[in-house]
């Protein structure tokens, strides 16, 4: 356009110069002619700055398409034909933006580890398909929980605990396409919620026995070995089974009910499934009700300490007691501890509850001592109070504040507990012991026992967990493995308490097989501290007229 208009303004001033021959005509021609030449000249510059404007005027039109949510569009065309890299650059920005959303989408959506969906995924996935289900049609929920994984965290790393869910989600794909089949029905929703946590929903099934023939397959395919790195290991699937409309209408309902019922296989044993019913939503309640109320019940003063005492068979005098939890429920009456301790236990509030057992018993056995009564009592120890890395100094300043020589002071800890304990607080019960107090296994004969550290351990006395001498009246096979393991307890040098004995057949046997001590109804109930005191006295006086 600009060649074109010089190449005008050139012809118009030589005819002008050619034909025109006065001074006057060629100053207007001059005038004539360059007022041409800016026109042709303003117009070919013109032209392409409103090209120009245009395209940017459209290209701003399309950014703010944008706002409306537009991320697809093309920039126009008159963009392309007039500014056609800075188009390609429009194209190249919008591309990046869709693949960053739809990798945050799949992020937001989806599990990295398994690409399964994640809870949010499978939430609204579920709530869609539990909404279009028909009215007669049932629905399963599937809440499945690993057994053992922290351990492969603990002992391999938390990479080859990835590597190993990634394992048990192929398992469990494997599972679900099994049981479609080619049945024409909704296709299940597997999904990874958290940790070692897998749901799944089956919008139709016919019966709840297909849910849990699901569950069982799901069990046996968890149970096998996983070969991971030169390592095989075992773990296994506790699963809850809950039904709609059966158990729940809702999502969350639905998945409460599994998890429950989750819970229910797990107390069980684990590597198995459990459906949930009326029974476990009732005791749920329960458990949550305790929970509630125990984070009450200490401070409220809700707690007392039942007194048993023990007999020695050596001596045939009373040789201490056993302080026995018991909790004076504001509605229920007097609870027994196998009816909270559990819970307390899960939700740690028996720390404090063993804090206050170390008040009281310092504070009783303050009063006896400066009565003149020496006898031995012991307590149990929780494996959470061991958790506490001053749980030990703070036991030992209770005592010395109460005045209370540890000699009269008896420590009790599960077999588990003593077998899993760390060496810092081996060495801190060896401290006890060196200074006065006695050490005592508890139920022992129900967990893993290493035979090597019974024998390193610390220890005085090893009560048999009353599972063992439940039978040795009329099993052969019961006496010959409590005797078997008194000799066992005997070879560590240990003395041996049997507690839970009901029967004096009971007690003969023990005593003639070289049990020490004697806990239990046959001799004596639990009782409250002053009946504990009257009732030794009585026993003193009557060893004495014996004697």
């Amino acid at each position: 356009m600009s060649g074109v208009a010089g190449f005008a303004s050139f012809i118009f001033s030589l005819t002008a110069f050619l034909y025109i021959t006065s001074f006057d005509q060629q100053v207007v021609a001059s005038i004539v002619a360059g007022a041409f030449c800016l026109l042709v000249s303003y117009i070919a510059s013109e032209r392409p700055n409103s090209e120009s404007a245009r395209a940017l005027a459209a290209l701003g039109d399309r950014l703010l398409a944008v706002e409306q949510g537009d991320l697809t569009s093309p920039t126009p065309r008159i963009v392309r034909d007039c500014m056609p890299k800075l188009a390609t650059a429009v194209d190249s920005l919008f591309a990046e933006v869709r693949a960053s959303i739809e990798n945050a989408h799949a992020l937001g959506m989806y599990d990295p580890v398994t690409s399964l969906p994640n809870r949010l995924h499978f939430r609204a996935e579920a709530d869609k398909l539990l909404a279009a289900r028909a009215s007669e049609t049932k629905a399963a929920m599937l809440f499945v929980d690993l057994d053992r994984f922290k351990n492969v965290n603990d002992s391999l790393g938390h990479a080859r605990g990835d590597q190993l869910l990634i394992m048990v989600a192929n398992r469990l794909r494997v599972v679900v396409t099994a049981e479609l089949g080619e049945a024409p029905v909704k296709r299940p929703l597997l999904a990874r919620l958290a940790g070692d946590e897998f749901t799944i929903f089956f919008p139709e099934i016919e019966e709840a026995s297909d849910a849990e023939r699901v569950a069982r397959r799901i069990a046996l395919a968890i149970s096998e070995p996983f070969e991971l790195h030169g390592h095989s290991i075992d773990i296994g699937a506790s699963i809850g089974v809950a039904i709609c409309p059966d158990h729940g209408t809702a999502i969350e309902g639905l998945m409460r009910a599994a998890d429950i019922a989750m819970y229910r296989a797990k107390n069980n044993g684990g590597g198995r499934y459990c459906l949930f019913s009326e029974e476990l939503a009732a005791e749920h309640q329960r458990k949550i009700d305790t929970e509630s109320a125990l984070s009450e019940a200490v401070q409220r003063g809700e707690f007392l300490l039942a007194l048993q005492p023990q007999l020695s068979f050596v001596t045939g005098e009373v040789s201490g007691a056993e302080a026995l939890l018991r909790w004076n429920h504001p509605r229920e009456g007097m609870r027994m501890p196998a009816t909270f301790i559990p819970i307390a236990e899960q939700t740690g509030i028996i720390a404090d509850i063993g804090d206050w057992v170390v008040a009281e018993v310092a504070s009783m056995l303050a009063e006896w001592h400066a009565s003149g009564v020496k006898r031995r009592l012991a307590f149990n120890v929780s494996p959470r109070q061991l958790d506490r890395a001053d749980f030990f100094q703070r036991l030992r300043a209770t005592f010395n504040e109460a005045g209370v020589p540890l000699s009269m002071v008896e420590l009790e800890f599960t077999e588990s507990a003593a077998m899993e304990c760390s060496a810092v607080v081996l060495g801190e019960i060896a401290a006890l012991r060196s200074d006065g107090a006695s050490i005592a296994i508890d139920d022992f004969g129900t967990g893993y026992s290493n035979i090597s550290r019974l024998r390193a351990m610390p220890l005085d006395r090893v009560k048999l967990d009353p599972s063992l001498i439940a039978d040795i009246e009329t099993s052969e096979k019961a006496r010959v493995v409590v005797q078997a393991v008194v000799q066992l307890i005997k070879g560590v040098g240990a003395e041996i308490v049997a507690e839970a004995v009901e029967t004096v057949a009971q007690a003969d046997i023990l005593r003639a097989m070289g049990c020490d001590t004697v806990q239990g109804f046959v001799f004596a109930h639990p009782m409250f501290e002053e009946e504990y005191l009257n009732w030794t006295r009585n026993a003193d006086r009557g060893s004495r007229s014996v004697a």
